[in-house]
């Protein structure tokens, strides 16, 4: 197994602001724009998969996915299966959506599929608990937030900026 390096982990923390972040105004945000389709692999957050599904994402999202190597993350494909997992047997609705999960995990190429390693797991953690202090998380928002961060630095390793 892998070695944590603690130390260097922990050296994060010299960050930490101590009061709650605030949202920042679009301006300052990226966003995805025609003008930079082209460029480096993606790793997809959960959310683009649900929005591919609901046939609800932005033509300019689906552009880029359809440009640029896309890259997929255990973490995905478990947020996809613990809401196969939370639907409810009896619902009308939940063969038809269970059927586009399924499609939607059996199209990742195996070898486009990423775990996160034991350091990326373990920044996760602290940079989430950072998170979750600071802005007051509870119970489903401290779950939220270990698996986005775990997705925001499992990015960065794979060449995301």
């Amino acid at each position: 197994m892998a070695e944590f390096d603690f130390d260097a982990a922990r050296r994060w923390t010299r960050f930490d602001p101590e009061n709650t972040l605030a949202r920042r105004s679009d301006d300052e945000l990226p966003f995805v724009s025609a003008s930079l389709i082209a460029g480096q692999g993606l790793l997809l957050d959960t959310c683009v998969y649900i929005d591919q599904m609901q046939d609800r994402s932005p033509q300019v999202l689906d552009d880029l996915i359809a440009q640029r190597q896309v890259n997929h993350s255990t973490v995905a494909i478990q947020e996809l299966m613990h809401t196969v997992g939370v639907l409810r047997p009896s619902d009308a609705r939940t063969a038809g959506v269970i059927a586009e999960i399924r499609k939607q995990i059996r199209a990742m190429p195996p070898h486009r599929i990423f775990v996160p390693d034991i350091e990326v797991l373990g920044r996760a953690a602290l940079l989430s608990g950072l998170l979750c202090r600071l802005q007051g998380y509870q119970k489903d928002g401290k779950q939220r937030a270990l698996q986005d961060c775990v997705l925001f630095l499992q990015a960065h390793k794979l060449g995301g900026r």
